[in-house]
């Protein structure tokens, strides 16, 4: 049984405009919140031999020391990451003394795991070429692509798969970035240098999932008349999906598993490719592909007029 996908692109089309506008309008009104890769700073680990602190505790007295903004987090290992304003080292040692003083007795430690800076150079450096090498891989995915199909040039031309590709990664990567700032503002999450990497691994996903889908419409166009383009790229839907769903599900459970059960500074990058890829199996299907369609027909009249 063939299911009509292009002929629901209007409510699928609908669906996506409103996520994408919405997590539009949540980064332009929230913003992402940067972590200490992007803004400079101090990061000191410590764990607790017995008895970790709660963590308003710790960061009432890291306040206390008027270090500004101050993020605190737990470790699984009995410990807390503290995250301040660039730290000078006669800072950072009057930072774990007060620790010492106030959570440290004979029956728990207070102990130094470790202690890095970044300067505000470096985090400007380090959001510049994230900044690129995003723009980087989305160009040379139109040109691969359009290398690629370049012997399919009918009905449609090989680059506007490229950019019909690209347009679904720009999807995935909006939406996603609007779920970060939602919880940016409301659960104090910070984007750093893995959710970049989260966000290139998204990229690379989701114009795999798309590249299976585009394949197998170059496929039927080889084989079959291009006579019903909007047919020929549903039945490529249809071939396909069977192969995106198993394929995502297992890379979601296996993200899953590793943002319950896995550490704490890997959770967001999890989340991130959760969220992404999800998208990205979402995209192929219900964006990038009926959009090609849509394109097509455009293109048919404006000739014909």
């Amino acid at each position: 049984m063939q299911i009509n996908f292009i002929g629901k692109r209007n409510f699928t089309f609908t669906i996506s405009g409103i996520l994408f506008i919405t997590a539009l309008f949540f980064l332009f009104v929230f913003g992402l919140k940067p972590g200490m890769d992007f803004t400079g700073g101090s990061l000191l680990e410590v764990s607790f031999s017995n008895n970790r602190p709660e963590v308003t505790q710790v960061r009432e007295l890291v306040q206390s020391m008027n270090f500004g903004t101050v993020v605190v987090q737990t470790t699984d290992n009995n410990g807390v990451i503290i995250k301040t304003k660039f730290l000078t080292e006669e800072e950072h040692q009057n930072l774990l003394s007060n620790l010492r003083t106030n959570f440290e007795n004979e029956e728990s430690k207070v102990l130094e795991q470790r202690f890095e800076t970044i300067g505000s150079s470096v985090s400007s450096s380090l959001r510049n070429r994230s900044f690129t090498a995003i723009i980087t891989v989305c160009i040379g995915i139109i040109l691969f692509i359009a290398y690629a199909f370049r012997k399919v040039s009918r009905p449609v031309a090989s680059w506007k798969y490229g950019a019909v590709a690209v347009v679904g990664l720009v999807h995935n990567i909006v939406i996603t970035a609007g779920v970060f700032a939602i919880l940016g503002k409301f659960a104090g999450v910070e984007v750093d240098t893995a959710f970049v990497v989260a966000l290139l691994t998204v990229l690379g996903y989701s114009v795999n999932d798309t590249i299976v889908v585009f394949d197998r419409i170059r496929e039927n166009l080889i084989k079959h008349s291009v006579d019903d383009f909007s047919s020929l790229v549903n039945k490529a839907i249809n071939d396909t999906i069977a192969r995106s769903i198993n394929t995502t599900l297992t890379t979601l459970l296996a993200l899953s598993a590793l943002y319950f059960f896995g550490g704490v500074t890997i959770k967001n990058f999890s989340l991130a490719l959760i969220i992404g890829i999800f998208l990205g199996a979402y995209s192929s299907i219900f964006v990038a592909s009926p959009l090609l369609v849509v394109w097509h027909n455009w293109d048919e009249k404006r000739r014909n007029k």
